[in-house]
């Protein structure tokens, strides 16, 4: 499968939560959703999280890209830019009214980058991302897979040092599903952009994952770690590898408890 990039286990983290823990409401009212937990991320290091509906998984990624304050504990980011990431989400997030250029371009423009370097910037990952041909349309013309296309290379033409991405391919068909893992797969190999990913599918975790962690049922704890045994670079065909339904059995032993328990959905 060809030799493994330098772990990145050793590294000083490029996040580091401590104690973090998220509470909505306040008194009797108050609902715990997350933690305390305590969690890092290398540079360089792909971690996936996965845990039952409603454990606190989107609540720990919005901490992270500042959408949402911590009610205790601290999460700590340790970038070299004043906007160190970017998130992509389930329901694309892309601005229906912009075309396809101007969205990739959006973050650039907010950056205030000069234009005919964010279009030549926005044009490259359209390239990369297959959507050239794309460049002039609008949203509503594309397909589920394109828009998430569309959704990663914007938030990869911003160069971030984190990628936050919360259940990306949740709403594409399985087939598809397979295809833009695989695409990310090999995008992320070639970036080794810090990401922290968010999904409820093991087998997607276990494809993208360095490091794949369980939560509890809310409040979402850390209950257990898994290391990928699929050295990098690597590629979808670890799917149909003994060591690949095994971790998955491993996993889904871990999660299934929790995802049985009497959690509340938020």
């Amino acid at each position: 499968m060809g030799a493994p990039h330098p772990t990145p286990a050793a590294a000083r983290p490029k996040l580091r939560a401590t104690a973090l823990s998220r509470s909505f409401g306040r008194g009797r009212t108050a609902v715990d959703a997350l933690g305390p937990l305590d969690l890092s991320i290398a540079p360089g290091e792909f971690l996936c999280v996965v845990g039952p509906s409603g454990c606190g998984k989107s609540t720990l990624l919005r901490i992270a890209a500042g959408l949402l304050r911590p009610s205790g504990g601290e999460l700590e980011i340790r970038a070299g830019s004043p906007r160190p990431a970017a998130m992509i989400f389930q329901d694309y997030g892309i601005h229906e009214w912009k075309t396809v250029l101007a969205n990739v371009r959006f973050g650039l423009d907010i950056r205030r980058l000069p234009r005919r370097e964010a279009d030549r910037r926005a044009r490259e990952w359209l390239r990369r991302l297959g959507l050239a041909e794309c460049a002039d349309a609008y949203p509503a013309t594309l397909s589920g897979g394109m828009r998430q296309r569309v959704a990663i290379a914007r938030a990869l033409a911003v160069e971030p040092e984190i990628l936050l991405m919360d259940e990306p391919f949740a709403a594409l068909d399985a087939q598809l599903r397979t295809i833009l893992q695989d695409e990310l797969l090999e995008l992320t190999q070639t970036l080794r952009t810090t990401t922290l990913f968010i999904t409820h599918s093991l087998e997607e975790a276990i494809v993208l994952g360095d490091r794949v962690v369980v939560m509890s049922a809310r409040p979402g704890r850390i209950i257990a770690e898994r290391r990928s045994p699929f050295p990098r670079p690597r590629t979808g065909d670890i799917r149909s590898a003994p060591e690949f339904a095994a971790l998955e059995r491993e996993l889904w032993r871990l999660l299934r408890d929790e995802v049985r328990g009497p959690a509340v959905a938020r």
